[in-house]
Order: C-alpha cells, then structure tokens, then sequence
C-alpha cells in the first residue's frame, strides 16, 4: 500500500458530532470557553449545533438526534495546544474544572496498564507526552495534549501548486527571484510561469 498522499485528494477531518441532553446548557459551555458558534440548526425533532475551537480547522457539533441514539458520554476527544499550562489557566478562568497535569505510564492514550495516568509531566519533557482532562456540562471527556513540535511526517507540508491562487503563488515564486533587483527582470523571470496577469500581481 503507497503512503504517497501528493497525488491524493484533500482529507480533513472537518467534525465531531455528539448528542448532548440539554442543548442550551451545553451551547453556552463552549461559548464561555470562547468557541466560535457557527450555526444552530433545529428542524422538527432535530437539533445540531456547530461550534470550533480557536484556529481549529475542525468543528464539533452537538444537539439532539445528531447521532443515533447513545446516552453515553464521549470519552477522549482530544484538544493540541502548545503550552498546557496557559490552556489550563484559560480554562480554569473561565470556570471550567481542569484536571492536574499528568502523562501516560505506557504513553499517550494508553489505558491497558494498571493506573495508566501519572500525575505530573512527562519526566522527559516530550512533545505528546503531556496532558490534562476536563468535561463539559454533558459530561463529555476533552483532553488537553501539549504539541510543541510535530513528529516528521505529521505535517501536510506541500501544498498542490492548482491550488494556490495566481498572487499567492507569484509571492512565492519572488522569493526565489530576489537575485533580480529589477522589477522588470522578475516579471520576465515570472512571466513563463504565470501567464500575461503577472503584470498585475506584482507590485
């Protein structure tokens, strides 16, 4: 199987869906955690709200009748920031119950051992290994994992050339033409490239 994803099509993981037993209740716990409300949706006996967390590329979205009918609480939806501690101050200002900070005995996520958490950070100080815990109104577990740099290979770090715009992709191309102290050399340099609109696109 080819782990290639240059020629793949785009997956993002986009949402989250849950079901929450008081809408309203759970709706104002995540705008007081300074969430982006996005839309609320009710039609008949459905109900869905849509709300993301700040620069999440991600949604979550709660309600009723969102997801098959299952009582039990989500378990270990997990948040990335990149300092545990300010993201456990923000919540705690904000009123939420956060959990200490502690790391896994058998690492990150492993529930298997016997008293899988450990109080404290991960001795080693590793990206992953740190975490804390707290739950909405509805009893939903979140997890707070501190990332403070990717492991190689975990960022998508190529973008499709079809997908830039004709400005973005003339900025990056300056960038490789700096050597031209001419604006006229750049647009002859570029030209080839990106077609006769250049000469609007640079400035």
């Amino acid at each position: 199987m080819s782990s290639n994803h240059i020629n793949s099509p785009n997956m993002k993981l986009e949402v989250v869906l849950f079901n929450v037993s008081d809408v309203d209740r759970a709706k104002a716990f995540y705008e007081n955690l300074g969430w982006r409300f996005d839309i609320d949706v009710v039609e008949g006996d459905f109900r869905g709200v849509q709300m993301t967390p700040p620069n999440s590329q991600a949604s979550i979205i709660f309600g009723k009748g969102v997801t098959p009918n299952n009582p039990v609480p989500a378990h270990n939806l997990v948040l990335a920031v990149d300092d545990l501690d300010a993201a456990r101050k923000d919540l705690s200002d904000r009123g939420v119950n956060v959990s200490e900070v502690f790391h896994y005995a058998g690492g990150p996520f492993n529930n298997a051992v016997e008293n899988p958490r450990i109080l404290g950070r991960d001795p080693q100080g590793r990206s992953y290994f740190s975490f804390a815990s707290f739950e909405d109104s509805e009893g939903n577990v979140w997890l707070l994992q501190e990332i403070t740099t990717r492991l190689p290979g975990r960022l998508w770090d190529s973008t499709p050339a079809q997908n830039l715009d004709v400005a973005t992709l003339a900025n990056l191309l300056c960038e490789t033409a700096e050597h031209h102290d001419h604006q006229g050399e750049r647009t002859v340099f570029l030209k080839p490239l990106l077609g006769k609109d250049i000469d609007e696109k640079i400035g």
